[in-house]
């Protein structure tokens, strides 16, 4: 089996190789009294296939027998082993940085012109993931692509724990439209609660008429529930207006997120806070 950068994995190329390892590998850790089931049972093949093995291994030089039931590696073998040891641990360095790595991998906006494969610390900023040259934050990853100032670099082998609070939902209910709808929220309150958030969101027909009375286009409009909370996961502040109706979804998904949120009534006074 070859590795994607030319490296040829012996042991891995088909079962009988890899069994032949193994096997290999059992009577080294249970020399010079090996039993055959013993091998067997650790290897998973049957103890036919073991003697059948073990003959093999005799034959060229890699086992010594020396009599019933006791078995000794060889030089030869002990070398067959390492040699092929080395290879499975050069192909799993391979595979875990190489191909894992790439694969877990996110994307970030670059804070200046960055080079592929350099070192960068990330930060959230506005909600969104960024990387800076250097690796003096508390976060750091490596880049897999050259980027500009401004665009996106994709980001991977990641290090440490970005440093950063999770923001909180102010949740404002407005009344069903039958007993007011957005005509029982107070547009300058809602301007003014709007201006201290990072974002809007509306949640129901009521809850868009409110915001728009109130000067104002939503941020998010559509998939609110998810939106928000994912917002408020990445340290943004959001308003959220929403309708009876939409209430339930938007509390619970905040509540399984552990996100803080304060509910207010906007019946009585979009001010007061009545749940934490």
């Amino acid at each position: 089996m070859n590795g994607e950068d030319g490296r040829d994995v012996a042991v891995l190329r088909n079962k009988r190789d890899a069994s032949r390892y193994q096997i290999l590998v059992a009577i080294a850790a249970r020399q010079p009294a090996v039993s055959q089931q013993e091998i067997a049972d650790a290897v998973g093949v049957t103890a036919q296939a073991v003697s059948e093995y073990v003959r093999e291994l005799v034959e060229s030089g890699a086992v010594e027998k020396h009599g019933r039931g006791r078995y000794e590696v060889t030089k030869e073998g002990v070398d067959w082993l390492i040699s092929r040891t080395e290879d499975l641990r050069a192909f799993t360095e391979f595979v875990t940085e190489e191909v894992v790595g790439q694969v877990d991998a996110d994307t970030a906006i670059a804070g200046e012109p960055l080079d592929a494969g350099e070192t960068v610390t990330l930060t959230m900023d506005d909600g969104v993931l960024h990387a800076h040259a250097g690796e003096e934050g508390s976060a750091t990853a490596r880049t897999l692509t050259a980027a500009d100032a401004g665009a996106d670099v994709g980001v991977a082998e990641f290090d440490g724990l970005l440093d950063y609070e999770t923001g909180t939902v102010t949740v404002v209910v407005l009344p069903d439209v039958r007993d007011g709808g957005s005509r029982a929220v107070a547009a300058d309150e809602v301007a003014r609660l709007t201006t201290q958030h990072d974002l809007l969101a509306t949640a129901g027909v009521e809850a868009l008429a409110a915001a728009r009375r109130a000067g104002h286009d939503p941020d998010v409009r559509f998939g609110t529930a998810q939106a928000v909370e994912e917002a408020a996961t990445r340290g943004l502040s959001v308003l959220l207006l929403v309708g009876p109706r939409d209430l339930a979804a938007h509390t619970d998904r905040l509540r399984e997120g552990s996100v803080g949120y304060e509910l207010v009534d906007a019946r009585e006074s979009p001010g007061a806070a009545i749940e934490r």
